[in-house]
């Protein structure tokens, strides 16, 4: 009788590889996730001018000095402005109003620009009515194409203009009170200086 011959002897490394493969793309995705922050988008119109886009006027809204909408000449008239893109439904733009308020009693002589988002004028009238209205000029967005050419990823976010209409600072999320104080206000006062 012959006796059976053995191939060479099969262990687990076999299995090994695919589980070293998948945890090091694991690993790489851990990294990727953590890296960079968010919030800190890039914008394609920093020192660039304002997009060409003419935001109309929130209907029914019946505060005169807020109610013209605006566009990019507005922003171009020597003043610096703040256009600060929100929402009714927005929850983080709940959370920021009170911060929008501030910013108007502590940057005097700025225009402070707000652009309703795919929103419904009633709501919109609605929000402003309860949380206050610390718009110098508002305009309505009702499709989004406006944001699109402003290169707005979702409320809020805000944008800081020069008196020349030229972007100086996107703030991606909502204005907290550091942010006011560490980025908002600074960046402000470095385009007040041209």
């Amino acid at each position: 009788m012959s006796e059976p011959v053995e191939g060479p002897a099969r262990g687990f490394g076999w299995l090994a590889a695919p589980l070293v493969i998948f945890a090091s793309v694991v690993v790489l995705f851990g990294v990727a996730l953590r890296s960079g922050d968010p919030s800190k988008l890039p914008s394609a119109f920093i020192g660039k001018p304002a997009p060409v886009y003419a935001f109309t006027a929130i209907e029914g809204l019946t505060e005169a000095s807020a109610a013209t909408g605006f566009d990019q000449a507005a922003l171009a008239k020597g003043q610096v402005s703040v256009v600060n893109f929100f929402a009714s439904w927005c929850a983080p733009c709940v959370d920021e109003h009170a911060q929008l308020v501030a910013l108007k009693a502590r940057a005097p002589g700025i225009a402070l620009m707000g652009v309703n988002f795919k929103d419904d004028p009633a709501a919109a009238r609605q929000f402003l009515n309860r949380y206050g209205n610390p718009y110098s000029t508002l305009g309505a967005d009702r499709a989004g194409r406006g944001s699109i050419e402003w290169g707005v990823y979702g409320t809020p976010e805000t944008f800081i203009v020069d008196g020349k209409g030229v972007v100086r600072l996107k703030h991606v999320g909502p204005i907290l009170p550091d942010d006011l104080d560490r980025e908002i206000l600074p960046a402000i006062e470095n385009a007040k200086k041209g």
